[in-house]
């Protein structure tokens, strides 16, 4: 069963994110997977023609989902397909790992083959991409600042440069264009176990900022 994990995000501005970079980097370590202090994500959301996934999240519903898959720094050796379930405040996340040509069928509409792939997620995304219609909706672009620190298992990031690619979906395409989404500068998200050490609840206060329910999936489609 997948472990919940409690979630802050705050929309913060370009000087509220040099602020924090410079408390968190005191505090914290730097993300293994970082280069630099950072690296690109890109993201293919998943919806259903009535927008499900959209409305649920705009409306507030206490327990939805959403698919996904992603890759890093456009390295397409690995990419993962993940789930979000949200219930109340709490988060989890089940990953599957995808080839470059699965990720595409998937893209491509070619299913058939996600039933015979002994992955659990693989199974229920091609569930419910043929009973509830989910397909590929937008690509969203960002990069990401990450930082970690041991106790209760904390994970804070500075999301920024948020780009959608409107109504692209071809996942793998490197010259897929994308343009900034409307939303904040930036975004800060904070994610822990059982508890948030006050070391680190301090460095991430900022005065007039209350946790907000922001969505890059929903930011990035703006324009539809």
């Amino acid at each position: 069963m997948p472990q919940y994990r409690h979630e802050w995000k705050h929309e913060i501005s370009l000087a509220d994110r040099m602020v924090l970079r410079a408390r968190l980097a005191a505090v914290c370590r730097a993300d293994g997977h970082a280069v630099n202090g950072t690296y690109l994500v890109r993201s293919l959301y998943f919806d259903n023609p009535a927008d499900k996934v959209l409305r649920e999240k705009i409306d507030g519903v206490n327990r939805r989902e959403k698919f996904r898959i992603r890759c890093y720094n456009g390295d397409l050796s690995l990419i993962r397909l993940e789930k979000k379930s949200k219930r109340g405040g709490l988060g989890t996340k089940e990953t599957a790992e995808l080839s470059a040509a699965e990720a595409q069928a998937v893209v491509d509409g070619e299913l058939d083959w996600m039933m015979a792939s002994g992955r659990p997620l693989v199974q229920e995304l091609y569930h419910k991409m043929r009973t509830q219609g989910l397909r590929p909706r937008t690509t969203v672009d960002y990069t990401r600042e990450p930082f970690v620190y041991g106790p209760g298992n904390v994970r804070v990031t500075l999301d920024y440069d948020i780009r959608t690619g409107l109504g692209c979906t071809d996942f793998l395409n490197s010259s897929c264009v994308t343009i900034p989404a409307g939303g904040p500068a930036a975004v800060l998200e904070v994610k822990w176990d059982t508890f948030l050490p006050d070391l680190i609840r301090d460095a991430v206060q900022l005065e007039g900022r209350r946790a907000s329910a922001f969505s890059k999936y929903s930011a990035c489609r703006i324009y539809d």
